[in-house]
């Protein structure tokens, strides 16, 4: 191929990207917003941290039951047919939210955000990957396209604490409502890549056949122990913070300054990936994420957890595109979405679990303790990402 032609599908293919990050961000956003503000609100309402752990669980819900059937869904149709039923589902929740802003409602608000929240993301980094011709290029492909969640959760949560303090709990809903309708704009003009699978080919297809290679295995166990994480990390941050008597400002500034830092460091992966293999940047992660969590439950004031939360965005923003880069690989490329689909299932398993896990162990025995039941389960995860070192 002439270098001109190069240059020009590879200019292309990040336009691509960049169309796909924002399209993140702005849908991501709505889902980033409600799980940092649905708490706020319950708690002020005088409800329990096992309820508002259960309110968090709902958000992962729904992605454990639709995300194989989201992925199949994807491996048919594509992008703009996932999106435009997601962005349909995050306003109505957004909607719901607005009209009756109780805790049943919001419980149905996480339902639909989360479970919109889960097709979006599959359909982005499926398209995302085969626009990549290399492996070089899988890695810094799911490298830029892991800044819009983790620039999502920053946006949603600042904005959204923004608007409570100063106009309530009302606007901050309508504000969010409209993020997905802007990723919807985002994903009309974008044209799909290749005929799809049929119906008839995905459903002759059995998730066993992907579960029994035993990388696949492993990159699913450590997936679901930093998923652990970031559950701790955005479920007890504001118990603490409401304990302490934060602003919902501070807190909502709290979590952005650690999507900030797992932002920035996504900014430097494709560099970092062209120089390490995933299994190292997953390693020194993990060993670092499992320290941090030791001493943060310690930390008082907003400027020391701001800190360390920003030191936990470093660590944990830098292993999903090893992840996504090291399932890519293993994956074949007709099954990419039903892979991804997998892989949230398990994620989101973890996410109805946990929260509630939390809640009652927080109520119980404190979220110190917690804290540090979680920094050991992933320093244990170090082998399990040892044993990717062999090429895949």
């Amino acid at each position: 191929m002439p270098f001109a032609m190069c240059r020009q599908v590879e200019y292309c293919m990040k336009a691509a990207v960049v169309r796909l990050i924002a399209i993140q961000v702005f849908h991501h956003a709505c889902m980033t917003g409600f799980r940092m503000a649905a708490p706020l609100l319950a708690l002020r309402q005088g409800h329990t941290p096992v309820a508002i752990g259960v309110l968090l669980a709902l958000f992962a819900l729904t992605q454990v039951f639709l995300s194989l059937p989201a992925g199949r869904y994807a491996d048919r149709h594509g992008l703009k047919r996932p999106v435009t039923i997601s962005v349909a589902a995050s306003v109505l929740g957004a909607a719901v939210a607005v009209v009756w802003p109780v805790f049943p409602m919001l419980c149905i608000t996480a339902l639909l955000t989360g479970g919109a929240s889960g097709l979006v993301i599959i359909a982005t980094q499926r398209y995302a990957g085969r626009l990549a011709t290399s492996q070089l290029q899988v890695k810094q492909v799911f490298s830029w396209l892991a800044i819009g969640p983790s620039l999502s959760n920053f946006v949603g949560p600042f904005l959204v604490g923004l608007m409570i303090d100063h106009a309530g709990f009302r606007a901050a809903f309508v504000l969010l409502a409209v993020f997905p309708v802007i990723a919807w704009v985002l994903v009309r003009p974008i044209l799909e890549l290749q005929p799809q699978q049929s119906e008839e080919e995905t459903d002759k297809r059995h998730v066993w056949d992907l579960l029994s290679e035993p990388k696949m295995r492993r990159l699913l166990l450590i997936n679901w122990i930093l998923q652990s994480c970031w559950d701790v990390h955005s479920f007890v941050l504001p118990l603490l913070g409401h304990q302490r008597g934060f602003s919902a400002s501070v807190i909502g500034t709290i979590i952005g300054a650690f999507a900030i830092a797992a932002t920035t460091i996504r900014f430097f992966l494709p560099i970092i990936a062209a120089r390490m293999q995933e299994w190292v940047v997953i390693v020194v992660a993990l060993t670092a994420t499992g320290v941090l969590f030791g001493v943060y439950p310690m930390l008082r004031t907003p400027l020391s957890m701001g800190l360390c939360s920003v030191l936990l965005g470093f660590s944990l923003g830098s292993v999903q595109p090893m992840i996504m880069s090291s399932l890519h690989q293993i994956t074949p490329t007709d099954r990419q979405g039903e892979a991804l689909g997998l892989r949230l299932i398990t994620v989101n398993a973890s996410s109805v679990l946990m929260p509630m896990i939390f809640g009652t162990a927080g109520t119980i025995v404190g979220v110190t303790s917690v804290f540090w039941v979680v920094g050991v389960t992933v320093l244990g995860g170090i082998r399990a990402a040892w044993m990717l070192r062999k090429r895949f």
